[in-house]
């Protein structure tokens, strides 16, 4: 991925990665959800979606309530020029209630409810069918320890984190992909971010049910090799985890995605055991210790 370019992007568009985060700066544009709603419908909280749609059903009543006054006496029985019993009665028109008590008495007001109505049936599917969207879509519950460590595993030294499923659930056929991101320059002195796949011991699944510790051993194949906790730092270094699978209650894909930075990567540690026995031979995990780790050296 590249970070620069010769030609500056339109509007003064350019790229900075603070603290190895990568973001997109702009100058003079306006970049932000509205530039995609049906995105932002889909994205935003709950609480945000029941808000704005609170909001756009009062100011599309508003709105046609001030087309009812533009006429007197456009409506039966509504006191004249009273602003509210022209809400109300848009309100009524819009839901199709109908409660008979204000109707539209001039050709202007029933060209403006026939207009309503049929605002109102396409704003309901609409709003039906985004509600559908936002219900149906499935998700992962999947959670990564603080830290990744680097330790030594059968005289290597490892990458090591782990993942949990906190759904009570299995997601079959469960895969992981976990990257090295860094910053480089080439020959010709050009920045680039360049993407390495580490190789797992166990990269698949045939259900991830608890939990699931990610293995990379750092051997001559792999670009962690000969890089210490500074480099890494130097370099604006990540590990990008990537899960996905099949959530086996819904039958539909799903995903997770985790970003460890430099400053996560804790070397000479090692996780936290979760997996105790019982006196009865038994196996249990207990997640209180997920995200702790131990220096090796106090293990020693």
């Amino acid at each position: 991925m590249r970070l620069w370019r010769k030609k500056p992007l339109t509007n003064q568009q350019h790229w900075l990665v603070p603290k190895g985060v990568l973001q997109l700066q702009n100058s003079g544009v306006w970049h932000s959800y509205w530039s995609d709603p049906y995105h932002m419908l889909l994205t935003i909280p709950w609480l945000g979606f029941l808000l704005l749609i609170v909001l756009v059903y009062g100011i599309l009543n508003a709105l046609f309530a001030l087309a009812y006054l533009a006429e007197k006496n456009s409506i039966g029985n509504a006191q004249p020029g009273s602003f509210w019993d022209a809400f109300f009665f848009s309100v009524q028109t819009l839901a199709s209630i109908g409660y008979g008590v204000l109707y539209p008495q001039t050709f202007y007001a029933n060209t403006i409810a026939t207009i309503e109505a049929l605002v109102g049936l396409l704003g309901f599917a609409v709003v039906t069918g985004l509600a559908f969207a936002r219900f149906s879509r499935s998700t992962a519950r999947v959670l990564f320890s603080r830290f990744a460590v680097v330790t030594p595993y059968n005289g290597v030294p490892t990458l090591m984190f782990r993942t949990a499923n906190q759904r009570g659930n299995q997601i079959v056929e469960a895969q992981m992909r976990v990257y090295l991101l860094r910053d480089e320059i080439s020959l010709e002195g050009q920045l680039m971010r360049r993407l390495y796949p580490l190789r797992l011991l166990r990269s698949q699944s045939p259900s991830f049910a608890l939990t699931w510790t990610a293995i990379h051993p750092i051997d001559a194949e792999s670009p962690l090799q000969g890089q210490t906790a500074e480099s890494l730092v130097q370099l604006k270094a990540q590990i990008v985890v990537s899960l996905s699978g099949v959530d086996e209650t819904v039958i539909q894909a799903v995903h997770a995605r985790h970003i460890y930075q430099a400053q996560e990567i804790l070397w000479n540690y090692q996780l936290v055991d979760i997996i105790y026995e019982t006196k009865c031979g038994e196996h249990y995990i207990d997640f209180t210790h997920f995200h702790e780790v131990v220096s090796t050296e106090s293990v020693a």
